[in-house]
């Protein structure tokens, strides 16, 4: 499986953003035009109908009718994970997970077909702004986001760093609408923070870019220097990423087997298997999760559940089980469209349904970091109880 393979929720990162992260599923990039078929001689024939017989001149476009085309054709597969995207959306999709852009600083999708924010980045000017979890973005700059996809939506809420964008938002569970003015900045995206305590490790990934792995190899040579007891992997609010980074992060964790699996439209199975060399941990590990949690995330704690390495508590995640492929046109603009589903090791499939903690909790915040350290010390008193150990 390709190493460029993402995991989004339609995400894109509006960090904005990762684009198409939480669009989030697995993606594949590609120079590739989909073929035509059989049936597009219909659409031909329709085409010169229009064009010979119409009779306001002024209205035959021909970008904009075969733009509208291309829509049509996307809405009619009711597929919030596939869309068209315009020349310039495309060229923002393609320069995610380079660990800096300009925006707000927040990943976006859909969910319940309404653009919701799944997690502003720490610090950032969203975060800073107000902006929450589960928020709704009702309006970009006056413009109503019904109908708007995430894609679109990427591209109007990114912009030159200094420059304002207005947001009218909802957050969850109000009824109260709110107008935020967010200036625009660069915004540097480590993904992994760390921290002890007491003899267990706190290990945070917000996200999985082309650096993760890197940033988390010195963080498990200070696991191992600290004498750790044990790992708190926080996965909560993080909406995927790139699916070789991880695979690379989940085989610390995991010593043999497929990480994950993904079949296509015509059954043909392909996996990702353990890398075999690197750092390596058996210590005992709670994986924290909420509704937020998302694709590249719900691939790891799906592996470190389904080998028994890891205890997942926290709420059910968000259920995004896509593998997503980009395909560029020959206008410059794209297609990003569902082409598989993916399955965890033990053969669960995850979208529309996400990962089912072991233990579901009502906490957030540093409760369910209490409660995982709680967890973590009981067990540890139980050698016969050792999560993964």
């Amino acid at each position: 499986m390709s190493e460029k393979m993402r995991f989004t929720v339609v995400t894109m990162l509006v960090l904005v953003s990762l684009v198409l992260s939480f669009s989030a599923g697995c993606r594949v990039a590609s120079q590739a035009t989909p073929g035509p078929t059989q049936s597009i001689k219909v659409v031909n024939e329709a085409w010169d109908i229009i064009f010979e017989n119409y009779v306001d001149h002024t209205k035959l476009d021909p970008t904009n009718l075969s733009t509208e085309a291309i829509k049509g054709m996307v809405k009619a597969l009711d597929d919030p994970y596939t869309t068209y995207m315009n020349p310039e959306t495309y060229k923002l999709s393609t320069s995610d997970f380079q660990g800096k852009f300009h925006g707000i600083g927040a990943t976006v999708g859909l969910k319940d077909n309404k653009l919701t924010i799944i997690a502003p980045i720490l610090d950032s000017p969203a975060a800073k702004a107000g902006i929450k979890p589960g928020d709704t973005i009702l309006e970009i700059n006056g413009q109503s986001t019904v109908g708007m996809s995430v894609e679109e939506a990427v591209s109007r809420i990114r912009g030159p760093k200094g420059t304002a964008v207005r947001l009218l938002t909802q957050h969850l569970d109000e009824v109260e609408l709110i107008e935020i003015e967010i200036i625009r900045a660069e915004i540097k995206l480590p993904s992994v923070s760390f921290g002890m305590e007491g003899d267990i490790a706190y290990i945070k990934i917000s996200y999985f870019t082309e650096y993760t792995d890197e940033e988390l190899l010195p963080v498990l040579a200070n696991v191992a220097q600290s004498g750790a007891t044990g790992i708190i992997l926080d996965l909560r609010s993080n909406p995927g990423g790139l699916l070789g980074t991880v695979v690379d992060v989940a085989s610390h964790f995991i010593k043999e087997g497929v990480i994950v699996s993904t079949v296509d439209n015509q059954g043909r199975k392909e996996s990702s298997p353990v890398n075999s060399g690197g750092a390596k941990t058996d210590l005992p590990i709670v994986v924290l999760t909420d509704n937020h949690s998302a694709s590249g995330s719900e691939v790891l704690a799906g592996a470190l559940q389904d080998y028994d390495r890891a205890i997942i508590a926290g709420t059910q995640t968000y259920g995004k089980g896509s593998v997503n492929k980009l395909y560029r046109l020959e206008d410059g603009s794209g297609l990003y469209i569902t082409i598989a589903r993916w399955f965890t090791p033990n053969g669960r499939m995850i979208e529309g349904r996400g990962i089912t903690p072991d233990y579901e909790l009502d906490l957030k915040g540093s409760d369910a970091i209490r409660w995982a350290l709680d967890f973590l010390w009981s067990t540890s008193l139980n050698p016969a109880g050792r999560v993964g150990g």
